[in-house]
Formats: structure tokens, C-alpha cells, sequence
């Protein structure tokens, strides 16, 4: 039986470069202080608009993934029932991240933000090496869009206070997978903030 290989995490930290690093946000839409779970949203909405004022700053790249679902179609919706429908107030970024006109956005039908979208191509064109991932459900979209962030050979770090969970599983489950499989350096909102102006 095969040993995982530790360090993984410890080398993307190792090998950060802002120059090449880029901000996923990943479906933080909506207001969160009416979300049914504001009680998550608002915290870690807070902390995903500091790091992406940071990235800013800093000039990383801003990069909102969004639900984007068309109503009658999706696969998703069979499961889900309907949410964030293409142009609904629902599937609109949060107010409080401050998206602007140097921000990037790329809609998506599907858990992952790089299926059979642009955000590949994006990541590519920007010289991205390095993926900074805040958002919900992190058992979900954000663990999908990692999964195929690493087959895409990104380096990934993943907020542990900007992302929440309550639809599958728990937090702290979500956050040990990306870490295991995934190889993703885990770190708060501090940390990143850290790094962003380092």
C-alpha cells in the first residue's frame, strides 16, 4: 500500500510567488447576513473580502467563480432545487467582496469552476501557478474546483476561515481532504494576508 508523500504543502508555501498566484473565489453570491446559514456566511464572507482587498493591493489577480445555473437544464437543480439562476440576485457576487473592473468573472453550470468553462485558459493567459481558494460549500464546489485545479498541476492554498460548509460533511473533514489529496497548503485569513504582502 502506497505512502502518501508529506511536504507538499510546506513546498507551495516554500515556492510561493505573488507574481504568479491568483484568487479563486468560488460562490459567494448573494447577501450572506440573509443567508440561512449567516451564522458561517458572514464570518467567512468578511475574511474572503480582506484577502481579495490584499490580492488587490497586491496586484493577484481576483477571480470570481460563479454559479450560474439555467433553470430546466442543470443537473445540479435535480439535486439542489433551484438556486443561483443565471442572472438572479442570488448568483451575483457578494456585496462586501468589492468586485471592480480589474476583477475577473467566470460563470459556471457545474460544481467545478473549470468544467467546461474559460477558468483553465484564464489561469494560463495570467501566468498563474499558484490558486488562493476562499468560498462554500467547501465539500462541494470548492472541493471539486481543487480537484481539478490539481490535475491541472496548480499549486493550491485554501483558506480555513474564508470558506464554511453545511450542506455535506463538516469543516474540518473538507479541509483534511483538500489538504491529503489534494496537497493544499492550508492557511487563515492572516496567514494569506501575510503572503499577499510579503
Amino acid at each position: 500500500m502506497p505512502v502518501r508523500e508529506t511536504g507538499v504543502s510546506e513546498q507551495t508555501l516554500a515556492a510561493f510567488d505573488k507574481t504568479k498566484a491568483a484568487v479563486l473565489v468560488i460562490d459567494i453570491l448573494g447577501n450572506p447576513y440573509a443567508s440561512p446559514v449567516s451564522g458561517l456566511a458572514v464570518p467567512a464572507t468578511e475574511n474572503a473580502a480582506e484577502i481579495c482587498r490584499s490580492a488587490r493591493a497586491a496586484g493577484v489577480p481576483v477571480i470570481f467563480c460563479d454559479d450560474a445555473h439555467i433553470p430546466g437544464l442543470d443537473r445540479e437543480l435535480e439535486l439542489w432545487g433551484e438556486h443561483a439562476l443565471m442572472g438572479a440576485p442570488d448568483a451575483q457576487p457578494s456585496s462586501q467582496l468589492g468586485l471592480c473592473d480589474r476583477d475577473y468573472v467566470i460563470e459556471k453550470r457545474r460544481y467545478s469552476a473549470f468544467f467546461q468553462t474559460g477558468l483553465r485558459l484564464l489561469l494560463e493567459e495570467l501566468g498563474v501557478e499558484t490558486i488562493i481558494a476562499v468560498g462554500e460549500d467547501t465539500n462541494i464546489c470548492v472541493r471539486h474546483t481543487l480537484a481539478d485545479a490539481y490535475f491541472n498541476n496548480f499549486r493550491i492554498i485554501l483558506s480555513t476561515d474564508a470558506t464554511w460548509t453545511f450542506l455535506v460533511g463538516n469543516q474540518e473533514e473538507g479541509l483534511e481532504y483538500c489538504e491529503t489529496c489534494y496537497g493544499a497548503a492550508l492557511l487563515d485569513t492572516a496567514g494569506i494576508v501575510g503572503l499577499l504582502e510579503g
